[in-house]
């Protein structure tokens, strides 16, 4: 479900305009965090890391309200509920994107992680169904300690998803670090916006 946001009262709505002009509205910034009492966490429970944090990561997301605004046809909507759409690694080392419905529960994200990702690896190319707007797009490079990255884009597709990518899990006197870059589009978020993810996915890597 969605709902049109009414821009004539919206207090950014000088700043959607504006940054919506722009070849290129995204912007973006990574971090380093802390994933020490996450990993611990995901290994206590019996589940793997990366579907951990993943599932982490969309709880922020819908716990951050600028982060489920979409652009369509030049007006904004925002969505009840976002899901992902992660690249799932297959065994001949080519990606397909996926779309995996969001569930606040831990384990009932976990069944429908396990569900795509399996229909994912027994198809081939990119595009394996037909993807809704109410997505953030994701990868993991955990091969690759980042300190910064960019993304391929198509400027003249209209696009406003976030996208998230996380590094390779490194570990400095006992304790486990990952890198995060998120990008997002000036429309929609600003800095202020991109604090209170940070915040929230902190909050709940921690718990």
């Amino acid at each position: 479900m969605k709902q049109e946001l009414d821009l004539s009262t919206w207090n950014r709505k000088e700043h959607f305009e504006f940054f919506c002009k722009f070849e290129e509205p995204f912007f973006g910034t990574t971090i380093q965090f802390d994933c020490t009492r996450a990993y611990a966490k995901s290994k206590e429970l019996g589940v793997s890391f990366f579907t951990y944090y993943l599932h982490k990561t969309l709880v922020a997301v819908n716990k951050t309200e600028n982060f489920r605004y979409r652009i369509q046809d030049e007006k904004v909507f925002i969505y009840d509920k976002i899901n992902i759409s992660s690249t799932i690694l297959r065994d001949d080392k080519t990606f397909g994107f996926s779309e995996i419905e969001y569930n606040e529960n831990l384990n009932a994200f976990i069944e429908n992680y396990n569900t795509e990702a399996t229909r994912v690896k027994n198809t081939s190319g990119l595009f394996t169904r037909e993807y809704n707007e109410n997505i953030v797009h994701f990868s993991a490079l955990p091969w690759i300690n980042f300190t910064s990255i960019s993304h391929s884009r198509s400027f003249t597709f209209p696009d406003s998803c976030p996208k998230f990518s996380f590094g390779k899990m490194t570990t400095d006197n006992d304790k486990k670090f990952m890198s995060m870059s998120v990008h997002v589009h000036h429309g929609l978020v600003d800095g202020y916006h991109l604090g209170l993810f940070f915040e929230e996915f902190g909050r709940l890597m921690n718990e």
